[in-house]
């Protein structure tokens, strides 16, 4: 029991470091100014907000040690180059309220490359061509400045993130494969038929195989969306976000990373229901989140720093108790 309670001593000695280190950064996300867009002038995120998302770019997978000691699976994504190309507004008949986004641009690109419809897209938000162009839905409070660049600092290690990319694409696959069909028998009546769909239809009445059937055809390559990722560390020096975990797609390829709708806003909007307000809205030692975003100059104020999650759930070197 001794060396129980020196482990849990050790534990919520390195979750009060890690607080400290979180309020560092949000001290500098705090000097900021508000985005112009912004009517009420607030910078302070509240379960109400949906701020933009992030262009990243897959570099790989490695594996880190969390605060326990333990080996961690991390995907690596990069920011590059992420800046804002446009807000949009677009009034919707009632009751539905008003669209607001963010659109964003990351990779530049050479100018001889891009079409001139985009080239003056991009010399009006006075930014340099980029290879990709995505859109991000927020509130209206969450609107930011055109040209702003964005950095790895509009997340904080510790938070949950939703990933989106195109998935590896495997080719034709069978059934089993692309639906885990079991298959036919493996013997007993059975030739050459093994990993066979077996029936697909009725008989002459409806005397057709139904739209949206499982049958055999083309695997992966699809958008995919891999939600509740834990945000493990945010290097700002090389703009990387390492994610618990594995991320859709080939190396090098285009991510669009964002709040965790399940994880971190419908649950925060649920505590707040509840009465709770502050840290206690966010999972573990969060304090708060950059608002409306984490940008280059927050980054360039902080300086080049690698900030690490707090240990999640717990010890696994610790015996649990009988």
């Amino acid at each position: 029991m001794l060396f129980l309670a020196r482990e849990y001593a050790g534990a919520a000695s390195i979750v009060r470091q890690a607080r400290r280190g979180h309020q560092v950064v949000l001290k500098a996300f705090a000097s900021t100014t508000a985005s112009p867009a912004d009517a009420s002038g607030s910078t302070t995120w509240t379960p109400q907000s949906r701020r933009t998302g992030l262009i990243a770019r897959k570099r790989g997978m490695t594996s880190i040690f969390d605060a326990n000691g333990a080996k961690v699976p991390v995907t690596v994504l990069q920011v590059e180059d992420c800046q804002v190309t446009a807000n949009v507004e677009t009034p919707r008949p009632a009751p539905l309220p008003t669209y607001y986004a963010v659109q964003l641009a990351a990779s530049n690109k050479r100018e001889k490359n891009v079409t001139k419809q985009m080239l003056g897209h991009f010399a009006r938000a006075g930014v340099e061509p980029k290879r990709i162009v995505k859109e991000f839905p927020v509130t209206k409070d969450a609107l930011i400045p055109v040209g702003t660049e964005l950095s790895a600092m509009h997340f904080i290690p510790g938070q949950f993130v939703d990933v989106v990319s195109k998935s590896l694409g495997k080719g034709f696959a069978g059934t089993m494969k692309r639906w885990n069909f079991k298959g036919l028998r493996a013997s007993h009546g059975v030739s050459v038929s093994h990993r066979s769909a077996g029936s697909t239809g009725q008989h002459q009445d409806p005397g057709r195989v139904f739209k949206g059937k499982k049958m055999a055809g083309r695997l992966g390559g699809e958008r995919t969306t891999v939600q509740n990722l834990l945000v493990m560390r945010v290097d700002t020096g090389l703009n990387l976000i390492y994610v618990k975990g594995a991320v859709p797609g080939v190396d090098d390829a285009d991510v669009l990373i964002s709040d965790a709708k399940k994880k971190l806003a419908l649950m925060a909007e649920s505590k707040a229901k509840k009465g709770l307000t502050g840290p206690d809205l966010l999972p573990g030692a969060v304090q708060s989140l950059p608002f409306p975003a984490g940008t280059k100059e927050m980054e360039q104020k902080l300086g080049a720093v690698a900030i690490d999650a707090p240990a999640w759930g717990r010890n696994p070197f610790v015996p649990r108790e009988q």
